[in-house]
């Protein structure tokens, strides 16, 4: 453990599997809640928050779990450090048109999960600089030495990146069986993974009981996309679910349902984690 991340390790790794969450940390800084305008629950509205505790029990089926500390209004581990949003960093060059800095969503956001601006004024550069070499490339750098790691050991490394979704965001969800999905598994429609490893996944999920879709409305994002190399044997997925299965949305409290989902969700894991290089053999029979 450190002040940037956790890394959970099994103490028998058998597993290529790395499940990461990015966005579900929580510890803010106090100069940071200090400069915002926002509530302590708007504020938190861009966490998935509890998801580093949904798959908590990764390393007790052989998996590595990674989860950050810092939250996502103050930094977006899944956007490039490249990012950067001229309408919140001085000095900043305008760039050719990004949806995600047009839309506030840089690696340092300018707006929360709910369309809330953070705060009014502007960051230095410096700021925004030692935001990403202290908090976003200690991170990432732990996460590509895991999947280097899982690739060395395993022939393959497969990693699950782990988010959830505002019950809203599925309006624009299609329906599946004329349901709307409690699960939407993102490969970025093929580019960062496999296709047998996605419709393995598929099953595990449906299997437990829930809804599932693929890549709409979310097809996975920067981790995503920058890690899955199918090519070189490194696979990616994201997964996000429905907040409302497991949390109060307005309170950012966990439900009453939240140790049922969780115990189901640890099969899942249990069974993602079976994933590897001899299920290529089961995928072609």
């Amino acid at each position: 453990m450190s002040d940037i991340y956790t890394l959970k390790s099994p103490p028998n790794p058998h597993s290529c599997v790395v499940f990461n969450s990015p966005h579900s940390g929580s510890n803010y800084p106090v100069d940071f809640l200090a400069s915002s305008g926002l509530d302590s629950v708007a504020i938190r509205s861009s966490e998935d928050a509890f998801v580093n505790e949904l798959f908590g029990d990764a390393p007790k089926h052989g998996a590595h779990l990674l989860s950050a500390h810092a939250p996502r209004a103050f930094l977006d581990l899944n956007r490039s450090p490249a990012e950067l949003d001229p309408a919140i960093v001085q000095g900043v060059k305008r760039a050719p048109a990004n949806p995600r800095i047009t839309a506030g969503l840089g690696v340092i956001p300018r707006i929360v999960g709910n369309g809330q601006v953070i705060r009014t004024g502007k960051i230095s550069m410096i700021e925004a600089q030692n935001r990403i070499a202290s908090f976003y490339t200690p991170y990432h750098n732990c996460l590509q030495n895991l999947i280097d790691l899982q690739r060395s050991v395993h022939g393959m490394a497969l990693l699950v990146d782990c988010h959830s979704m505002p019950h809203k965001s599925l309006d624009t969800a299609p329906l599946v069986r004329g349901k709307k999905p409690d699960i939407i598994l993102g490969d970025r429609f093929g580019a960062s993974c496999d296709r047998w490893i996605m419709d393995t996944a598929t099953k595990i999920f449906s299997a437990a009981g829930f809804v599932v879709a693929r890549n709409a409305p979310f097809s996975g994002g920067y981790i995503t996309q920058h890690y899955g190399r199918p090519s070189k044997s490194v696979h990616a997925f994201q997964i996000e679910i429905n907040r409302s299965l497991y949390m109060d949305e307005s309170r950012i409290k966990r439900a009453a349902a939240f140790d049922e989902v969780r115990a189901v969700l640890s099969g899942v894991t249990c069974r993602l984690a079976q994933i590897g290089p001899a299920s290529t053999v089961l995928a072609a029979e």
